[in-house]
């Protein structure tokens, strides 16, 4: 999620943990604690493009660092309280606060590589990165929190958003539960055969849903509103085998592959290879020449071909968001 929802949850969490011993310092402990995995995005400006994308949510969000570092990290905020909470207790709190911010994370498309050193990412895909219904209510009782002194008072306020915006995230599980539905009775009354099927919301709601799904020789992409009262449809995109094989030893595409989990079309424009991950929609649904949220062009370098994220303009999410606003009244 991002990094206010974070540093909210992080909040919450190190509040109700910890705010009978340590006042409202548990704000700042919280608000660092929660964000702390985050840095991971720091450390990928550094590295080429495509590195900084493949450890993003990977060590830096893995229970092996959090049993790692909590002790360290506990031993930092006991020596700060001097005496207010024990080394155990600061452990603990610095472990909830770094867990909490991956659990949310695996809730959202792009998932969490929470076991790592395996390579799988957990990634419900219930919420979108970004979901104001999740984060205001958390965020406003939070804010209340602060200005009361007792703490009796500031864990009401804080549990009642903790509820509120638990709530809603075990609404967007269930309302996921129905999209799929949706999509898996579309493609069974179309006759269309198919191997994988991924159901995901679209940016800042979770009224309307796309979906991807793997054919024999193509990507199908289809999206559902709860106001839809037309049949589903899908857009076919082709997997372009061939143009995937004459990048098959490139190091930067095969990171890729691994990156998107296998969901990808490989294009071509102006003699120049485009990567482009199908989890998190498209600008633009021009068959011949579509432009993903996600793509990467591949240029060559001293002889060797690099990929390179394709920069988005200011337009292209305005047209997104005009194109999501429009498509959840079920037009």
């Amino acid at each position: 999620m991002d990094s206010l929802t974070q540093i909210a949850l992080g909040i919450a969490t190190a509040e109700l943990y910890a705010g009978d011993k340590l006042g409202r310092r548990t704000f700042l402990y919280g608000a660092i604690l929660g964000t702390l995995p985050d840095l991971d995005i720091v450390v990928g400006k550094f590295l080429d493009p495509v590195s900084g994308v493949a450890i993003h949510r990977g060590l830096s969000h893995s229970l092996f660092l959090f049993m790692a570092i909590a002790p360290l990290l506990g031993r930092i905020i006991a020596r700060m309280e001097k005496g207010r909470i024990s080394l155990s207790n600061a452990s603990t709190l610095a472990f909830w606060c770094l867990l909490t911010h991956v659990l949310l994370d695996m809730f959202t498309s792009w998932g969490t590589q929470v076991f790592w050193p395996l390579p799988h990412r957990v990634a419900f895909k219930t919420i979108f990165v970004v979901d104001p219904l999740y984060t205001v209510p958390l965020l406003t009782c939070i804010i209340i929190a602060w200005r009361k002194k007792d703490f009796g008072l500031r864990k009401k306020y804080v549990l009642r958003g903790v509820y509120i915006s638990s709530a809603y995230l075990a609404l967007t599980c269930g309302i996921k539960l129905y999209a799929w539905q949706k999509f898996a009775n579309a493609l069974e009354q179309q006759n269309i055969a198919y191997s994988g099927l991924i159901v995901k919301p679209t940016a800042f709601n979770c009224i309307l849903w796309n979906a991807n799904v793997e054919t024999e020789d193509a990507y199908l992409l289809g999206d559902y509103s709860l106001f839809d009262s037309r049949p589903i449809t899908f857009k076919r995109y082709q997997k372009n085998i061939a143009l995937a094989k004459d990048l098959a030893r490139n190091r930067d595409f095969q990171t890729l592959q691994d990156v998107s989990e296998g969901w990808y079309i490989v294009t071509k424009n102006n003699g120049q290879y485009y990567f482009n991950d199908l989890r998190f929609g498209l600008l633009n649904d021009d068959p011949a020449h579509p432009q993903f949220a996600f793509s990467y062009v591949f240029k060559e370098e001293n002889g060797i071909l690099k990929a390179y994220e394709v920069p988005k303009e200011k337009r292209d999410g305005k047209k997104l968001l005009k194109g999501i606003l429009e498509r959840i009244g079920g037009n």
